[in-house]
């Protein structure tokens, strides 16, 4: 491996980690903008959907302009774009609902587009190095996420406005993701493998499948982020300070979980990785929905971040593989569905729970989850063009990178 690509891998991930980090410190802290400006219940939801719908649209405008733009320049300026909304959304002030719905707007076109780029460009970096590295740039997001969270639980707990929590990261991060985005390597496509790619284009009856695991996916981490603490307080009978451990042992085991990730697709490959990662997820709704107490419930939700962490990436992966000659488009809409399964997640198991049970909610995630394992052949690497389930080298494009190297 060059330098170049060294340097690419290296801020790209950086990239992953900085996103991970204004993220967490947007979602972590909807109940302090929401007393900053006065937004009353009603009207909450209707805020917090807009954002992955808005993401949604700024994927698929993504993958318009890459027709035209390479991914490192969409990453380059939509990251900025990204820090400088939630800087925005902390700036604002009682009765000002129209900055924040524009500040939240902004903030969520914005992370649209970065979240596609990011991902073309790990795809792409994958492939010319040969070997699987997608889960160390997502193990970077939830490093970052984890950052995130602890800087919200810090801003919470010494009552600091949203500007002087937000303020200093965005002083941080934006600089440096910057001058990494110097760094950042855009990969050529491959030619299409056979046929069934439809030469350059995107067959989406052959990616619906990933498309339906994404979605699956990311109903499942919603459904942790949203639920777990309620959970075990109301369900579990634990304190309210025990409640708030589950999501972040979650977020741990999930970066544990990514950071040895790769090397357990070089040894195993990924449709095995993916199996077993959803057979760890589906294990742990199960716990998590017969636990007799708070401990065990914990378990489960240990379980489910050792398992679901998998699962996004290489479902990004495999639409690269899929489509070699296209894969820049086939993520941009592969990326639209996490943001339909967040949209879902939450609502879908707080309906089944008032409706029904919690504990019987915790099950539907576990079915749908196990889904992928109908799909799991969709993860194979193409045989006529790739070995031992990655994509060999391709020395043509080491020494491309964003700004001209």
């Amino acid at each position: 491996m060059t330098d170049v690509l060294r340097r690419g891998r290296a801020s790209l991930a950086f990239s992953f980690f900085a996103q991970g980090a204004a993220f967490a410190l947007l979602v972590t802290r909807i109940p302090a903008v929401q007393d900053r400006y006065g937004v009353s219940d009603a009207l909450l939801p209707a805020f917090l959907a807009a954002v992955p719908v808005l993401a949604g649209v700024g994927s698929v405008t993504t993958e318009q302009l890459v027709k035209r733009v390479r991914p490192s320049r969409l990453l380059r300026w939509s990251q900025p774009v990204v820090l400088l909304a939630l800087l925005g959304v902390g700036a604002g002030g009682q009765g000002q609902v129209a900055a924040l719905a524009v500040a939240l707007g902004v903030f969520g076109l914005a992370v649209g587009a970065l979240d596609a780029s990011m991902n073309m460009l790990g795809v792409s970096l994958q492939r010319t190095y040969g070997r699987s590295i997608m889960l160390g740039f997502h193990a970077a997001y939830s490093l970052g996420g984890i950052v995130g969270a602890s800087l919200a639980w810090a801003g919470a707990h010494w009552h600091l406005a949203l500007w002087v929590s937000y303020l200093p990261v965005v002083a941080v991060l934006l600089p440096l993701a910057l001058v990494g985005s110097r760094w950042y390597v855009d990969g050529e496509p491959a030619p299409a493998a056979d046929d069934r790619a439809g030469g350059t284009g995107v067959v989406f009856k052959l990616l619906l499948p990933l498309c339906l695991v994404m979605t699956f996916a990311y109903i499942g981490d919603s459904t942790v982020s949203n639920w777990s603490a309620k959970y075990l307080k109301d369900v579990l009978g634990s304190s309210e300070q025990l409640a708030t451990v589950p999501y972040n042992v979650y977020m741990v085991t999930t970066l544990v979980g990514r950071a040895v990730g790769d090397h357990g697709v070089r040894r195993l490959g990924a449709v095995t990785v993916v199996r077993l990662g959803t057979l760890v997820a589906a294990g742990g709704f199960a716990v998590v929905a017969v636990a007799p107490g708070a401990w065990i419930g914990m378990l489960g939700f240990t379980l489910l971040g050792l398992g679901l962490c998998v699962l996004v990436p290489q479902t990004f992966a495999a639409a690269g593989r899929m489509f070699p000659g296209a894969s820049d488009t086939a993520i941009a809409r592969l990326n639209i569905f996490n943001y339909v399964g967040f949209l879902i997640g939450s609502p879908l198991v707080g309906a089944l729970g008032d409706t029904w049970s919690y504990r019987g909610a915790m099950l539907v995630p576990m079915v749908l989850v196990l889904v992928t394992l109908v799909y799991a052949r969709s993860f194979a690497a193409q045989p006529d063009r790739y070995g031992g389930g990655h994509e060999r080298p391709r020395t043509a494009d080491v020494g491309r990178g964003s700004n001209g190297l």
